[in-house]
């Protein structure tokens, strides 16, 4: 690609601080007192937290929610959705506005230390890449010298894309937009000749474009993106809550328990399944939930395998091959603890 004399990009990391001792509080007991989830999503990004057309919120995101809320609550509909874009996540969480973020949020030092919060698990396994117009005649990202790049600010993107550029010797110009559906707009539009995200989401955003297919994923994946729920630190009770509830969607998967025939798995021999939907061992003692917690996420959400294909997969219209995020027994990454 031509170089197109374009200052090099000086992008630095978006910083929150968190000043004194982490929040301690019994979450918990709030939700249910309250008797919903409070849970921060992105303004939509498809496949992953998204309004459809009738204002339901969907999406593998949106299904940890609902995950949380069939265990805590056990109904997976007491959710309250509360739409975040990339600045404004942390404060919401720090200040107990929420009481999760579930919003494609990369598990980092910097955030996992010195925000004040936890990350709990991880959803899905992803990496940074480059979405660019055909007509660019582009076929590797080490071709972009010189381009301009649409990001959303308060992302890893941001910094991820500089250090790219800086190590293979290029430079970019920067376009920085607030929102995900802005950066869409912004490379549709012409202000930019790349547009960079995780690579899942590129492909939930290039469905919106009105010619998706004149828009090609360029193969190089340039970081490591696990995403995953985020809590506050100080409440283990709380954390463990929302992890467990990810780490039941996985096991129910690899124990081969689905939405639909976890009923007729209520007097299963395996001792496994039987932990699991919670007619022996620990039940739900340990996590001050009804033994019924992971049997209703699976009743009522599914197991991460069904939640994958609605949402990201062949079921969905951004259908993603499993990849990393297969079960660790199937070539993945994806691997939870045991429920015992």
């Amino acid at each position: 690609m031509k170089k197109m004399g374009l200052v090099a990009a000086t992008t630095a990391a978006m910083t929150i601080s968190f000043s004194g001792a982490a929040m301690s509080a019994d979450t918990l007991g709030a939700v249910k007192e309250r008797g919903f989830v409070q849970c921060g999503v992105t303004t939509g990004v498809p496949g992953y937290s998204n309004p459809d057309n009738k204002g339901k919120w969907k999406g593998m995101d949106v299904d940890v929610c609902r995950a949380v809320a069939a265990a805590t609550l056990g109904d997976a509909e007491k959710v309250k959705y509360i739409p975040l874009n990339a600045k404004e996540r942390f404060t919401a969480l720090q200040s107990g506005e929420i009481d999760m973020l579930s919003r494609v949020t990369t598990w980092t030092l910097t955030r996992d230390s010195s925000l004040g919060m936890n990350f709990t698990g991880v959803t899905y396994y992803d990496g940074q890449g480059f979405l660019i117009n055909k007509n660019l005649g582009v076929k590797s990202a080490l071709e972009l010298d010189g381009a301009s790049m649409c990001i959303q600010s308060g992302t890893t993107t941001e910094l991820n894309a500089a250090d790219y550029f800086r190590e293979n010797n290029m430079e970019f110009e920067p376009v920085v937009f607030d929102t995900s559906d802005q950066t869409v707009k912004g490379f549709e539009a012409g202000r930019c000749d790349v547009l960079t995200s995780d690579q899942s989401q590129l492909y939930a955003l290039r469905i919106k474009l009105a010619n998706p297919g004149a828009a090609i994923i360029l193969p190089e994946i340039i970081s490591k993106e696990p995403l995953g729920p985020v809590v506050r630190q100080g409440d283990d009770g709380w954390f463990n809550v929302v992890r467990w509830s990810l780490f039941a969607m996985i096991n129910a998967e690899e124990l081969g328990l689905t939405s639909k025939n976890i009923d007729s798995k209520k007097s299963d021999k395996n001792p496994n399944i039987a932990r699991f939907i919670g007619s022996e061992g620990i039940k739900g003692t340990g996590l001050a939930l009804t033994d019924q917690w992971a049997y209703n996420i699976v009743k009522q959400v599914g197991n991460y395998g069904e939640a994958f294909d609605r949402n990201l997969g062949a079921g969905s219209a951004l259908k993603i091959e499993r990849g990393m995020n297969a079960l660790w027994n199937k070539g993945g990454l994806q691997y939870a603890p045991p429920i015992r």
